[in-house]
């Protein structure tokens, strides 16, 4: 009862909302500082950090995707600019701008208690940071509080500079050399607004400015680095390039970690001005790169000449300047004053685990595995062909995979010839691979020679499980081709290494979670379908392959034969709770196999590999505009042919129309000749007589009325009354 008096009478905890102000909130590195500080609690780093928060904090990459409508009490309230109008803001920030006036964005900053200006993405935001750092000032008699100012800038300012001591090159640099430093030359506007930033910091109480030189950002989706993750996540290259020799000392810090360092400065406003910000690590570029290609890559690398960057579209000319960069720098304000939640204190190279599981979780990196089963001529092959180009994937064939890796072996074998400056070490390791590749290689032989070419399993089945481990298949995934046929091959195949294969009661046996298919589809038909697709299938494709009569049908049913066992591949995969999807491809009537292409695509989902490059939407643009020029020109080719059709359709229906009249008006000619004969002879021998007659005596005697005169002879003289 008294605690609960106490704790009545004790007052409560006053949480003053911070409002935070970051420039281009759409950008990598501010949208990355924006979305951690939007987690933040104001003056949470003034706080000693305890090991059970350190372990919290592991979770802290979960907390970054929770939208700011669920965020706890306390937490900065972000705005900021956007690069473009249009272009949505993130959703941890409270609101952001684009296209504004400077009246505008003058307004939207002095309604903030935090400045932030991030110039290490975009050079053409230096002059909109000096702006504002200007017209903060000159507004500094109407704060009603203090305002902190913050320029995140870059160690390229630095880059220039002399070596403190001339006899030792590996002392670093730290923040109280500040004003010994020497620019890059490329870097002259950046060092400009840090002298800017720091002039107008005299007055702490009402302006406090920091200036900080953040070595090359890594973390989440990548930053400079994103170009070296890239290509050895496509794996497209047999080494990635290290430009120059590779010597060059990177200061580098982890993103969040900037973000760390930028949340204490806004907790403890110190009264130093200007701090470095990296890790402890003392990393070369061929450090880095060799790291990156170990881990995602092909794990080699090739040195090319340092002006072959220049070559790189995807670089921009400051990421070139970072990469080549050389220099020794320490954070020792930061170390010692600081209290940060470190992402990667001791670098990239320590860290690459956890920084590869963050850059495949915010780009949706993640592999697809399939393996397509069913019997032969279902169409197995012409499906994941298919699935292979929309996913991205990686096709394993059997035939091929035995062929590539009888290849390699008989490359570890043959003779090399000795590299000068190799280490006794990598000798004595590569003799022991190339005996080991010679073993295999023998045992290999052997067993194709005792099995008519064909090979036993234990050798198909290591070659499989190696292929599938690559580090390409590992990163895209694949799509395994008519294999495992049996139970027995698939539980090895995807067993577990030195494991005991035993099932343990009441459990499930062991199996690689690494290499274990994503999706299952099991396609099948009746004998009858499958016959008639294979009789009915060109000549040409026929000839040499498995399609032949005696060879299908022999396939067939050794197909039928061990899929009737009580345990089949499909129970397999039922058993370890990846449940096949089946389609039967003789009812969907579809020789091309599109339907059931739109079943799997449907069942799988949307595709989670690098959408496409630039060259290759211009390409797709291309061939889009190919396409519909194509089309029109088709379209219009038919219907001149069809107008051109219908016109000597006209000109033939026109000249029979006009023959048939001339027909009609013979015809009706020739009857009106016919049927006046009579009346004609009638008239020729009875009227015309009387008529010349009567004409003479009208005009001998010229009658008033001739007519009449006429009439009346005519009928007194007709002969047929006579």
């Amino acid at each position: 009862m008294a605690e609960e008096e106490e704790a009545a009478a004790r007052p409560e905890k006053v949480i003053r909302v911070q409002r935070v102000f970051i420039n281009l909130l759409d950008s990598y590195s501010s949208g990355n500082i924006g979305k951690f500080l939007s987690n933040c609690v104001a003056g949470a780093s003034l706080e000693e950090i305890t090991e059970e928060e350190e372990e919290e904090d592991e979770s802290q990459s979960a907390l970054q995707e929770a939208p700011s409508s669920k965020l706890k009490e306390g937490t900065f309230q972000i705005v900021g600019t956007v690069s473009a109008p249009g272009v949505p803001g993130p959703n941890f920030a409270v609101e952001t701008y684009s296209a504004l006036s400077q009246e505008e964005l003058l307004m939207h900053l002095l309604e903030c208690d935090v400045i932030i200006y991030n110039i290490t993405e975009n050079p053409q935001q230096v002059e909109e940071a000096i702006w504002a750092v200007s017209a903060l000032n000159e507004e500094i008699g109407h704060f009603e509080k203090r305002k902190v100012f913050i320029l995140v800038s870059t160690v390229m300012t630095w880059a220039r500079s002399k070596p403190l001591d001339p006899d030792d090159s590996e002392v670093p640099f730290t923040e109280e050399d500040y004003r010994r430093r020497k620019h890059h030359p490329h870097f002259l506007d950046h060092i400009n607004a840090e002298k800017m930033v720091l002039k107008f910091g005299k007055n702490i109480k009402k302006l406090a400015t920091y200036v900080v030189a953040a070595g090359l950002q890594y973390g989440a989706e990548g930053g400079i680095l994103h170009f070296f993750f890239k290509l050895a996540w496509m794996g497209e290259v047999p080494a990635l390039p290290v430009f120059g020799d590779g010597s060059n000392i990177i200061p580098t810090i982890h993103v969040l970690d900037l973000a760390g360092v930028i949340q204490n400065i806004i907790d403890h406003v110190p009264k130093l001005h200007y701090l470095v910000a990296v890790d402890e690590s003392i990393q070369t570029l061929e450090d880095l790169v060799k790291c990156i290609s170990k881990y995602i890559g092909p794990g080699k690398i090739q040195k090319v000449p340092k002006e072959n960057v220049f070559l790189t579209k995807e670089l921009t000319q400051e990421s070139i300047d970072h990469l080549l960069v050389n220099l020794r720098m320490e954070a020792v304000f930061v170390k010692e004053n600081f209290n940060i939640r470190w992402a990667a204190q001791t670098g990239f190279v320590e860290n690459i685990n956890s920084i590869l599981r963050e850059y495949r979780q915010s780009r949706r990196l993640l592999p697809i595995k399939i393996c397509i089963l069913g019997p032969p001529a279902v169409g197995k092959s012409s499906i994941a062909e298919v699935l292979t180009k929309y996913y991205k994937l990686h096709h394993i064939k059997l035939k091929d995979v035995i062929s590539e890796a009888i290849a390699k072996l008989e490359a570890t074998v043959a003779p090399k010839y000795g590299v000068e400056g190799e280490e006794e070490g990598e000798e004595e390791e590569e003799e022991e691979n190339v005996e080991d590749a010679q073993e295999l290689l023998d045992g290999v032989k052997e067993s194709m020679e005792q099995n008519a070419g064909q090979l036993e399993d234990q050798y198909v089945i290591r070659f499989i499980k190696e292929k599938l481990k690559s580090m390409p298949c590992r990163n895209q995934g694949y799509i395994l081709d008519g294999f495992p046929n049996t139970y027995d091959q698939a539980k090895d195949l995807f067993s577990q290494d030195n494991e005991e294969e035993e099932e343990i009661r009441g459990k499930m046996f062991p199996f690689d979670k690494l290499i274990m298919p994503e999706f299952v589809c099991a396609l099948d038909a009746s004998d009858e379908f499958l016959k008639y697709r294979v009789i009915n299938l060109p000549e040409s494709l026929v000839a040499g392959t498995h399609y032949s009569q005696d060879r299908f049908l022999r396939a067939l049913s050794n197909y039928r034969d061990i899929n009737t066992e009580d345990e089949t591949v499909l129970n397999y995969f039922d058993e370890v709770e990846v449940h096949p999807i089946h389609i039967d491809v003789g009812k969907l009537e579809d020789a091309q196999n599109r339907l059931a292409i739109k079943l799997l695509i449907k069942e799988i989902g949307e595709p989670r590999n690098y959408g496409l490059t630039d060259e290759e939407k211009a390409e797709e643009e291309r061939r889009v505009a190919e396409e519909c020029l194509a089309k029109e020109a088709r379209e219009k080719a038919d219907q001149e042919r069809k107008e051109a059709t219908e016109m000597a359709e006209k000109m033939a229906r026109w000249e029979e129309w006009n023959k048939r009249l001339e027909e009609v008006k013979r015809e009706e000619t020739e009857l009106l000749q016919a049927q006046s004969a009579p009346l004609r002879n009638y008239l020729m021998t009875y009227v015309m007589p009387t008529l010349m007659q009567g004409l003479n005596e009208c005009c001998k005697i010229r009658p008033e009325d001739p007519v009449d005169f006429l009439a009346e002879y005519l009928f007194k003289n007709n002969p047929a009354t006579q």
